[in-house]
């Protein structure tokens, strides 16, 4: 059984400042879009938040209109703005309890090769639990699997995703394979903890059982993100580590039910030495695939970009049951650009020539089990 990971970047449409012509051009509305909603949670606006909003605000092309190129402005109830026709905007509400919304990026289809390299690289790894990260909805994960056929692949024989807490479709579900059966699901959107919602999207338990009878757990994970967050990101790290724990718990309490094929995947977000990920990779018995002896990191050490070890996000963990029988894993990069001025680049599809066509800047992470 070949058990992966994969954080996709959305299947079909993609938030516009995701689509420009390199990262970098995107990078600023990413980080001005992530910084404006955190400080929307604020409790309490000071006039130092305030002039922020402001100034994000203007940055995003939302100062004088809800509606920008690569954003939108989402106000459902209350009011957060005074635009007069004549002078400065205002923040006129006083805090979250003020108002009800948020900024949104605005969504434009993918490239039509970008869609392509996504479905090759499923296509060539052809795991039988395929953990997707970022993907729009159930329908679109189906369709998905159905054109594989149109890159020579096989469609998959189930796609499952529960809409999760993320409002930027950027959920996260399964692709299974024949001789899987899904059993049941258990969705973990509403799991709280004292400082409130615990998981940005979810950790769904998607339980199965292979044609041999045997019964696997698998989670499925994309911890909040660490990349566009304000300097220090004190607060990424905080919820980071909140749901690491409840992961943990969560992968414990499997264990009790009796549950000992357990896999975790998905985009964790953080490195492997973090003190976020320490009460799942430190104080649980699961296993980094990438530990094993086995396993192919080739060229880098990491699985976003070109990175090395700070680039390692994206991560298969195994409980002891499934440790025991590992044979092998790798990461496959043939989908994940890389500039002609690398050193020691790693293989790209012959059609992916520009960084907008690559499949997505993560790379697939994957293990093999000795398990029918």
């Amino acid at each position: 059984m070949r058990i992966a990971s994969y954080n996709v970047q959305n299947l079909f449409a993609r938030a516009r400042a995701l689509s420009m012509e390199t990262w970098a051009a995107g990078r600023p509305v990413l980080e001005a879009h992530a910084q404006i909603n955190e400080l929307f949670q604020r409790s309490t606006y000071s006039d130092a938040t305030k002039r922020r909003i402001i100034a994000l605000l203007e940055e995003l092309g939302l100062l004088r209109s809800d509606t920008a190129e690569f954003a939108r402005l989402r106000v459902i109830r209350g009011r957060l703005l005074r635009r007069p026709r004549d002078g400065d905007v205002e923040v006129v509400a006083s805090g979250r309890a003020d108002w009800i919304g948020w900024v949104e990026l605005t969504m434009g289809p993918l490239d039509d090769l970008a869609i392509s390299h996504t479905a090759m690289v499923v296509r060539d790894v052809d795991a039988n639990v395929l953990g997707i990260v970022e993907v729009e909805d159930r329908i679109t994960l189906a369709r998905f699997s159905d054109s594989l056929v149109d890159v020579g692949g096989m469609p998959y024989d189930q796609a499952m995703l529960v809409d999760g807490n993320d409002d930027r479709g950027i959920d996260v579900g399964v692709l299974l394979g024949a001789g899987l059966t899904l059993e049941h699901l258990r969705t973990h959107v509403y799991d709280r903890d004292d400082e409130g919602i615990v998981f940005s999207r979810d950790c769904p338990e998607y339980h199965l059982r292979t044609s041999g009878g045997e019964r696997v757990v698998a989670l499925v994970n994309h911890l909040k993100s660490k990349g566009y967050s304000e300097p220090g990101d004190r607060l990424g790290n905080r919820r980071r580590r909140r749901q690491a724990t409840r992961v943990a718990e969560i992968y414990a309490g499997l264990r009790e039910e009796g549950a000992d094929a357990v896999a975790v995947v998905g985009d964790l977000n953080d490195t492997p030495d973090s003190d976020a990920l320490a009460p799942l990779l430190q104080e649980t018995d699961l296993r980094d695939i990438s530990t094993h002896a086995s396993f192919d990191f080739g060229p880098r050490r990491g699985t976003f970009r070109g990175n090395n070890e700070p680039g390692k996000l994206d991560y298969v963990l195994l409980s002891p049951s499934l440790w025991e029988r590992v044979t092998g894993g790798a990461v496959f990069r043939k989908g994940v650009w890389h500039g002609p001025r690398t050193e020691n680049p790693w293989e790209l599809y012959p059609t992916l020539t520009a960084e907008v066509h690559a499949a997505s800047d993560h790379a697939l992470i994957y293990a093999d089990i000795d398990l029918e």
